[in-house]
């Protein structure tokens, strides 16, 4: 273990976890990463990692609740201030950028839903989709007050189709290996959904 790893304060060894987390989620099953795994790609003992959190389970929520803040703190600034097309717009791709940076984040997010338990990194799962579909319903919405979309459209059932979209690229993009396909497809996709919920000329 090296000094600078030995001087780590317990916010930065708590961050350095969730790092390591998501580094080893994206070239492996989530559910077969160890606490033993976690040390050794932190350069730590088990005893050191546990002194900053009990258990695996902390380790987990801890993992969702970096995703959680990270994702919706970068969605929040994207579309801060823009027309309801450009916000949306401006949402897709930044997500779309946040997991080809991450691509642990949604390895665990979706290892997390697939649970039959439900544990509470399973329920922070289940908040942030919740969370992320009010956003985007809501931009939805102002574009119908604005005029900008179909002021018939179905603003929740639009919002599933978004948050939709964007999990069949990230799956895609999981199953053939290559992140970059998403960047690649999402300009595209994105104007298929668009014309879906514009407004009527």
């Amino acid at each position: 273990m090296s000094n600078s790893t030995k001087h780590l304060s317990g916010e930065q060894r708590r961050a350095g976890t969730v790092e390591a987390v998501i580094e080893l989620a994206s070239e492996q099953n989530p559910d077969e990463i160890t606490t033993t795994a976690i040390a050794k790609r932190m350069g730590l003992s088990q005893g050191a990692l546990f002194r900053h959190f009990p258990n695996k389970d902390a380790i987990l929520q801890a993992v969702l609740s970096w995703v959680s803040e990270r994702l919706l703190g970068r969605i929040d600034k994207a579309v801060k201030g823009k027309a309801a097309l450009e916000a949306l717009e401006a949402a897709f791709m930044t997500h779309i950028d946040f997991v080809a940076e991450h691509p642990g984040a949604p390895r665990m997010l979706f290892g997390e839903l697939q649970r039959a338990k439900v544990t509470p990194a399973k329920k922070m799962a289940r908040t942030l989709i919740a969370s992320y579909g009010e956003r985007i319903e809501a931009i939805i919405e102002q574009g119908q007050a604005e005029g900008e979309l179909d002021a018939e459209l179905d603003c929740k059932a639009a919002a599933t189709m978004f948050i939709g979209i964007i999990q069949g690229l990230v799956m895609q993009s999981l199953l053939t290996g290559n992140m970059e396909q998403m960047r690649e497809n999402a300009t595209g996709v994105f104007k298929v959904f668009c014309r879906g919920i514009e407004g009527k000329q």
